[in-house]
């Protein structure tokens, strides 16, 4: 193989150094170590370039990388929007809370107020009743207040009689 050298006596190519300007061995060697260091790069550099194989994996490698740090990114993301949507329902759960149990105090309170009324009323017509009932009702009522059992047992009594009578009147053994 020739070199190929310029005219100025150097050589063509990215490491052009004059020929011929080592001054003794030592500095020979020097030079000889330099551009096997300098090949050795160069042969690194064009090997890198030629591995498409190896270049391909370092690619793939990287992109997984980034697809992992997106997923992390992206589950932190939708666990920050969850804890948020969260704390905003539960907000919102404690003001519905809150208006229920003010609105259901309301409808207590009227409730209260109505069944008062209601009371006074009914006191008020039962009152009114009693003075226009004749004496003989008034003291058959006042006798069934005192004896409540007495009037347990006639109504019971009365209710059987009208039982039978119905059901004698179902099975047609009624002559009416």
């Amino acid at each position: 193989m020739t070199d190929a050298t310029s005219g100025d006596g150097t050589r063509s190519g990215s490491t052009a150094q004059p020929i011929g300007g080592a001054k003794g061995p030592d500095e020979l060697r020097q030079q000889i170590e330099q551009t096997r260091g300098q090949l050795g790069d160069t042969v690194e550099e064009l090997a890198g370039k030629a591995d498409v194989k190896g270049r391909a994996k370092a690619r793939a490698a990287d992109l997984r990388d980034k697809a992992g740090a997106m997923t992390v990114q992206l589950r932190s993301s939708a666990a920050q929007a969850g804890h948020t949507v969260q704390d905003k329902a539960s907000r919102a759960g404690h003001t519905a809370q809150g208006k229920a149990g003010r609105a259901g105090h309301a409808v207590q309170d009227k409730a209260s107020r109505a069944g008062h009324t209601a009371q006074d009323k009914a006191g008020r017509a039962g009152h009114a009743a009693e003075r226009h009932v004749p004496g003989r009702v008034r003291g058959a009522v006042q006798a069934g207040l005192r004896h409540p059992r007495a009037v347990l047992i006639a109504g019971a009594a009365a209710g059987a009689v009208v039982a039978a009578g119905v059901l004698r009147r179902r099975h047609g053994h009624g002559s009416c």
